[in-house]
């Protein structure tokens, strides 16, 4: 099991931000066996494909530049003609082998953790200077691990290298004998079969490298369980952040709330323990809607400002408990508590048509009508 510098196990998967960040720091799994098998058979591909060209072309360039007549040896301008001409014949027996490497070379790293641009990486890292940190990269596992894949190569392209000779021992030797177009083209050809063998041995190694980088690529990325916690208050948010953005937001909600009481029609008080500020407007036809409601403090300053600016009070302790479980703040009351509250609106407008001396003292109000589902005690 994997430890963290601290010394805690990294017994965690990888979260998925973890693996997001990795990657745009360039941390993915990278073979470069696999990069090395890929540019390597593509060229011996490309070589044996058009290895009979490039060996014609080769025999065509040899007879131009040793077979000249007396006016161009004579001649001093004639060697940069020639070796202008003799690059451009190599150049364009070349391009289709070239333009084979280029495409191995971008494709074969993208082959395993794909296509990746990541400027963190390319950025110089000051801590791969300390000498210490030098030595404990030397005797790491992961050092281990490519000595011993490079005595792996070597032993494996050894034995191939013994074995491809030994079977093309008998035409090296026929080669002294052959006229020199056909050797040239029979050397091309045993000279990219044989490393075509030698190029299929690294596929071993590549085999065993991959499911490697794969693991100690996850086991790099493995996280302790603090990480783990860590990670997702960063990404959640820490507790007490997020405590007091809920204060700040209650605390928005609670002036909103203060600023609608003055244009309420009536707050009905328990009489201290809870205020609720009831509107209704006729126009619209709706029913009452709550527009404050609070318990103790925020009663008391519900109250205040009812007082402040001469909002009726009326104390009903069922009522305004019924409405307070109720309502939500900008709703309507619920339907059960239609008679109830209209019974408060009548004798509100009652009371008010009295103050202003133009009716008679409205009666007590009675007990008010308040369905047992909605009913709250204390």
């Amino acid at each position: 099991m994997a430890e963290s510098e601290s010394g805690a196990d990294k017994s965690e998967e990888p979260t998925g931000k973890r693996l997001e960040e990795s990657r745009k720091k360039g941390q993915v799994a990278r073979s470069r066996e696999l990069n090395t098998v890929a540019v390597t058979l593509s060229g011996i591909g490309g070589l044996l494909v058009y290895g009979a060209d490039f060996g014609r072309v080769l025999l065509a360039m040899m007879q131009k530049n040793f077979d000249l007549p007396r006016a161009v040896l004579l001649d001093d301008g004639s060697m940069a003609a020639f070796l202008l001409l003799s690059g451009k014949m190599v150049l364009e027996a070349m391009l289709p082998l070239l333009l084979i490497l280029v495409i191995a070379s971008l494709v074969g790293p993208a082959a395993l953790g794909g296509w990746l641009f990541s400027a963190e990486s390319m950025a110089p890292q000051f801590s791969r200077m300390n000498p210490l940190a030098g030595l404990k990269r030397m005797f790491s596992t992961h050092a281990l691990v490519e000595l011993l894949k490079a005595l792996g190569k070597f032993t494996v392209i050894v034995l191939v290298a013994l074995a491809v000779l030994n079977s093309y021992q008998q035409d090296l030797l026929a080669i002294a004998y052959e006229p020199l177009p056909s050797a040239i083209i029979h050397s091309a050809n045993i000279v990219g079969w044989s490393m075509l063998w030698m190029a299929c041995g690294l596929i071993l190694i590549a085999l065993v490298d991959i499911p490697f980088q794969l693991w100690d690529n996850r086991q790099k990325l493995m996280m302790t369980k603090q990480e783990v916690r860590d990670e997702y208050k960063d990404s959640e948010g820490k507790p007490e952040v997020k405590s007091r953005i809920r204060q700040l937001q209650r605390q928005m909600a609670e002036r909103r709330m203060m600023a609608a009481v003055p244009n309420a029609d009536v707050v009905i008080t328990n009489p201290t323990h809870f205020a609720v500020a009831l509107k209704y407007d006729p126009a619209q036809g709706s029913a009452p809607v709550l527009l404050a409601k609070g318990s103790d403090f925020t009663a008391l300053k519900i109250r205040e400002i009812a007082q402040q600016h001469k909002v009726m009070l009326l104390e009903s302790p069922g009522l305004a408990r019924a409405v307070y479980y109720s309502t939500e703040l900008d709703q309507q009351i619920p339907a059960g508590l239609y008679l109830a509250v209209a019974q408060v609106l009548a004798y509100v407008y009652q009371l008010r048509q009295y103050q202003s001396g133009k009716g008679k003292r409205p009666a007590p109000l009675p007990d008010l009508p308040i369905p047992p589902d909605l009913r709250r005690d204390e």
